[in-house]
């Protein structure tokens, strides 16, 4: 089956479990057509570059998944429908990423970056 992986944003009014409870409620409309959710994240509350329906913040997630093209339809259906889903993203990607995403990872581990000048 297809990988492939999820990012939402969820209104700021929202408390953490629920914000965790949405990742939930999608994991289980994968599950229900076919799919599974092989690994969520959820990011926390983030400032978004621009106000969205209003909302400066919003609840970020990440979902990775393994499933069929029709399961994934149904699930972004669903997200586009629901009140508390602000914006959603899905790509299809070639294999997962072993460990955290980047957002997870403390700063320290990042060692990509440059230095900065004093």
């Amino acid at each position: 089956m297809p990988l492939y992986e999820h990012v939402f944003i969820s209104r700021q009014d929202l408390s953490n479990a629920q914000a965790e409870g949405l990742i939930e409620h999608f994991g289980t409309v994968l599950a229900d057509n076919g799919g599974s959710v092989v690994d969520s994240e959820y990011w926390g509350v983030k400032t978004m570059a621009y106000k969205i329906n209003k909302n400066r913040k919003g609840h970020f997630a990440l979902l990775k998944s393994d499933a069929p093209a029709p399961a994934v339809q149904e699930m972004e259906r669903l997200m586009r429908l629901h009140d508390d889903v602000m914006r959603v993203l899905t790509i299809k990607v070639d294999e997962h990423a072993e460990g955290p995403s980047i957002q997870m990872q403390k700063r320290d581990e990042r060692g990509d970056r440059r230095e900065r000048r004093s």
